[in-house]
């Protein structure tokens, strides 16, 4: 009986000794999936700041090509603006132009609705007529 009794208390031992491990080695597992998580996110961190940098220098280039042969075809913001003001000023000229040319009709016309009234029963006070029905 002692002996069986001292199986146990191995064996108890044995299994506490093995669920220590089991716990160390997970606590190392995620130890270890932290630190490769944290590494993953320092390497996209360099490699956004580095394709950004890459950006930025083509976005420049770009700007330093393109710009001049910009104001080649369309001219300098100056000429733009100065072509955009023109533009406007005539349009507005000729609105005005088309309002003095129309006014006096468009007058005419309002005054011709305003006071041409006919006046004529209400359909529903016709209705109400030929049905006989008192108005109310």
């Amino acid at each position: 009986m002692a002996s069986q009794t001292q199986g146990i208390q191995q064996l108890l031992a044995a299994e506490k000794k093995a669920a220590e491990r089991v716990a160390e080695a997970r606590k190392r597992k995620a130890k270890r999936l932290k630190q490769a998580k944290e590494e993953a996110q320092t390497e996209m961190e360099r490699y956004r700041v580095e394709r950004e940098k890459q950006f930025k220098q083509y976005e420049a280039m770009v700007r330093k090509i393109s710009l001049p042969l910009l104001e080649l075809h369309m001219g300098t913001r100056t000429d733009i603006a100065a072509k955009i003001d023109g533009e406007t000023k005539s349009k507005i000229s000729g609105m005005a132009k088309s309002f003095q040319n129309n006014q006096e009709e468009v007058i005419q016309f309002l005054l011709t609705l305003a006071f041409d009234i006919k006046p004529e029963l209400h359909t529903n006070a016709k209705l109400q007529a030929k049905l006989g029905e008192p108005a109310a």
